[in-house]
């Protein structure tokens, strides 16, 4: 779980997956208010049993040790037969994967926009998930997206801008 800094409301939580062979950005949707600010661990447990349907679940789930994980949360994750590593207190280190997503999320959006509340929150954290997953590219996928592109050889090139004009995808017609 992550926490945003806003200014006239209190920090917002967001929860994010990403699966090891993928660079890919899952953000939950659905949240009512109230979880934003102050999420509970039967509100955790839940986001986990919809995020993955039987079968789905992964092996492992490396988490930091947010109070809001609780004894509802532990005993979904058992029971789905996740095996829960939280990390050691004051060790960012030990979850580089979740460090970087923060990062480059501050670094390439949150920066750069002012949030006038949840709901615009929300909406900017959609509109970036999809440019992530979509457009962005990453080295580690030798400079491709997480969602496969088809190569485009020739035609006009365009621009789209994603995200009010932060940032642009590129393409051909």
């Amino acid at each position: 779980m992550s926490r945003v800094p806003a200014r006239s409301v209190h920090p917002a939580a967001f929860l994010w997956w990403r699966r090891r062979a993928q660079s890919r950005m899952h953000p939950f949707s659905g949240w009512p208010r109230r979880a934003l600010s102050n999420p509970t661990a039967d509100w955790l447990a839940q986001q986990i049993v919809e995020a993955f349907p039987w079968g789905t679940a992964p092996t492992y789930l490396v988490r930091d040790n947010d109070g809001a994980y609780g004894r509802a949360f532990t005993n979904r994750v058992r029971t789905m037969g996740i095996r829960d590593r939280p990390i050691s207190p004051r060790s960012p280190w030990q979850n580089p994967y979740a460090e970087r997503l923060i990062g480059t999320l501050r670094r390439e959006c949150l920066d750069h926009v002012l949030i006038f509340g949840e709901q615009h929150l929300r909406r900017i954290l959609a509109l970036y998930s999809s440019y992530y997953n979509q457009t962005r590219t990453h080295l580690g996928l030798r400079k491709d997206a997480p969602l496969r592109r088809g190569v485009q050889g020739s035609g006009t090139i365009i621009t789209t801008p994603i995200l009010f004009g932060l940032h642009h995808h590129y393409g051909r017609i």
